[in-house]
C-alpha cells in the first residue's frame, strides 16, 4: 500500500466524514470558511469517474484544508484580514489547480495570522486558533489553522505557506509533520504575497511520506510564476528508507542556550536514535545564525511595505466610509487603518522605513549582504553532511496572550526557522517528543537546494525509527 492511503474507497462517504470533522473541531476556530459545494462536486465528479481512472489519481478522493491566504475560484479568501473580509477569489491557485488535477478534495479554508504575519495565530483579524493540545495554548503561526486541523484529526492533511517558519514551526506546536519546499520548487501563483523572496506553500500531514505524496502533486515549474524552476524530480521514500550512513550535522553553538530544557532533551533524544540507527553526528558551525532574525525581519518587513501597498480602498481590499475621509490621501488612510491589524501596520511602517532614502544602504542592502553570508554558512556546512538538525522551535507552544505584548519575544519564536527561508532551503519539522508538559517537540531537518529526496529520506527513516507519535486527548 501507498503511505498516502488516505485515499478513501467511498469519496463522498469520505467528504461527509470531513465535513462534520470540521464542525466538531469548531472550538478550535481553525476554520474560515467551509468548502461544502465545491467539496461535494470534486467528490460527485471523482465518483463519476471510471474505477480504475480514479485508481490512477494520487489523491484521488483525500479531504484537504487550504491556508486563507492561497486563492480558491468562487471562494472567500481572506489572508485572515479585515482588508479582504469580503474578497472573493476569481480563480485558482496553481497549487490548487494541481490538487484538482490529483483528485483531492478541498474542503476548508483556515484561519491564519494576518497576510501571514506571526508566529501564534493571534494577529488573525477572525480571532485566535486554538491548539488542539491545549486549548490555552497557541497552535503556531502563521498556518495555525492548518495545522490544528490536521492535529485534530479533522482532515488528514492540509496546506500552509512558510515566510519564516509559518509551516514548520505550528507543526512543532501542534505534533505533526510540516514541509517547506526548496524556494521556487512549487509555484506562488494564487498565493497572497507576504514576502516575495520568501514564501513557500508547503504541505502539513500526519506522516513524512503523506506530506511527501502531497508535495509531489503541487510541485513543479509553472509559466505563471518565473520564480519556479524546472528542478530534478524528488522521491517519496518507501518503507526501506534508513538511516545507515546519513551525515547528520549539529549547530552545537546555536542550542548552547535559548532552548527550554524540555525541547533540549526531546532533541538530544531524536539525536541518539538517528545515531543508533546507523546515522553520525557531525558539529558544525553556523557562524551568521545569530542575525538570522533581525535579517529576516528587515528583509521580510521590506517586501511586505511593497506587497501591500495595493490595498488602499480604490484597487483593492475594504473603503472606509465616506463620513471618514475628505480627500484621497485621507481615504487611504482611513481605509488601510481600518482594513489593517496592528500587526501588519507594524511590519508595513518598519519595511517603508529600511527603503526609505538614507536608510535603504543601512539596513535593507546590509540585511541582503547578511542573507549571503548565511546562505554560504550552509553550503559549507553540506560539503560535510547531508542535513542539518536543530528544533523547530525554542519552546513548545505557549499560552495564548503570553507575548502579544512584546513583539520580540514573539519574533524569537522562529530564531531557527528563519534561516531557511533566507537561503531558499528546504526543511522539516517532525515530532520528536513531548515536554514535561506533554506539549509536542518537534526536531528540524534542512537539506542542501533541491535536496528535498534526501530531506524526506532522513525524516521518513527517524519517523519509522522513533515509532508512533501520540495525538491529542
Amino acid at each position: 500500500m501507498s503511505a498516502i492511503d488516505l485515499r478513501p474507497t467511498a469519496v463522498s462517504a469520505a467528504t461527509e466524514a470531513a465535513l462534520t470533522a470540521i464542525a466538531g473541531a469548531s472550538p478550535l476556530n481553525a476554520v474560515l470558511t467551509t468548502t461544502d459545494e465545491r467539496a461535494r462536486a470534486s467528490a460527485a465528479a471523482l465518483e463519476a469517474l471510471p474505477a480504475a481512472d480514479r485508481d490512477a489519481l494520487p489523491l484521488a478522493g483525500v479531504p484537504i484544508a487550504i491556508k486563507d491566504n492561497i486563492c480558491a475560484r468562487g471562494t472567500r479568501t481572506t489572508a485572515g484580514s479585515r482588508i479582504l473580509d469580503r474578497f472573493v477569489a476569481p480563480y485558482d491557485a496553481t497549487v490548487v489547480e494541481r490538487l484538482d488535477a490529483a483528485g483531492a478534495v478541498i474542503v476548508a479554508k483556515t484561519n491564519c495570522d494576518e497576510f501571514a504575519m506571526g508566529s501564534s495565530n493571534e494577529n488573525s483579524a477572525f480571532g485566535p486558533v486554538k491548539n488542539p493540545w491545549a486549548h490555552d495554548r497557541t497552535p503556531g503561526g502563521s498556518s495555525g489553522g492548518s495545522a490544528a486541523l490536521v492535529a485534530a484529526g479533522a482532515v488528514p492533511v492540509a496546506l500552509g505557506s512558510d515566510t519564516g517558519g509559518s509551516i514548520r514551526q505550528p507543526a512543532s506546536f501542534c505534533g505533526i509533520v510540516g514541509l517547506k519546499p526548496t524556494y521556487g520548487r512549487v509555484s506562488r501563483y494564487g498565493l497572497i504575497a507576504y514576502g516575495s523572496s520568501l514564501d513557500q506553500i508547503g504541505p502539513m500531514a500526519r506522516t513524512v511520506r503523506q506530506a511527501g505524496h502531497v508535495l509531489a502533486a503541487i510541485a513543479g515549474p509553472d509559466p505563471r510564476d518565473a520564480t519556479t524552476v524546472h528542478a530534478p524530480a524528488f522521491e517519496v521514500p518507501g518503507t526501506d528508507a534508513n538511516l545507515q550512513g546519513l551525515r547528520v550535522g549539529v549547530p552545537r553553538a546555536l542550542l548552547a542556550s535559548g532552548v527550554d530544557e524540555g525541547v533540549r532533551a526531546s532533541i538530544e533524544q531524536a539525536l541518539a536514535t538517528m545515531l543508533a540507527g546507523g546515522a553520525t553526528l557531525h558539529d558544525i558551525e553556523l557562524p551568521h545564525a545569530a542575525h538570522a532574525i533581525p535579517t529576516y525581519y528587515l528583509v521580510a518587513t521590506a517586501e511586505a511595505s511593497a506587497n501591500l501597498a495595493r490595498y488602499d480602498g480604490v484597487r483593492f481590499g475594504h473603503r472606509a466610509a465616506a463620513s471618514e475621509y475628505s480627500d484621497l490621501g485621507s481615504m487611504y488612510a482611513a481605509s488601510r487603518s481600518e482594513g489593517f491589524g496592528a500587526e501588519v501596520i507594524r511590519r508595513i511602517l518598519l519595511g517603508t522605513y529600511v527603503l526609505s532614502a538614507g536608510y535603504y544602504d543601512a539596513y535593507y542592502r546590509k540585511a541582503q549582504q547578511v542573507r549571503t553570508l548565511i546562505t554560504r554558512d550552509y553550503e559549507q556546512a553540506f560539503a560535510a553532511v547531508d542535513v542539518v538538525a536543530m528544533p523547530t522551535a525554542p519552546t513548545t507552544a505557549f499560552r495564548l496572550g503570553e507575548k502579544v505584548e512584546d513583539p520580540l519575544q514573539m519574533y524569537l519564536a522562529d530564531v531557527f526557522t528563519v534561516s531557511a527561508n533566507l537561503s531558499g532551503l528546504p526543511a522539516i519539522s517532525v515530532p520528536c517528543g513531548l515536554d514535561p508538559a506533554g506539549l509536542p517537540v518537534g526536531l528540524q531537518l534542512t537539506a542542501p537546494a533541491f535536496g528535498e529526496t534526501m530531506l524526506l529520506r532522513a525524516a521518513a527513516a527517524y519517523e519509522d525509527a522513533r515509532g508512533a507519535f501520540p495525538t491529542p486527548s
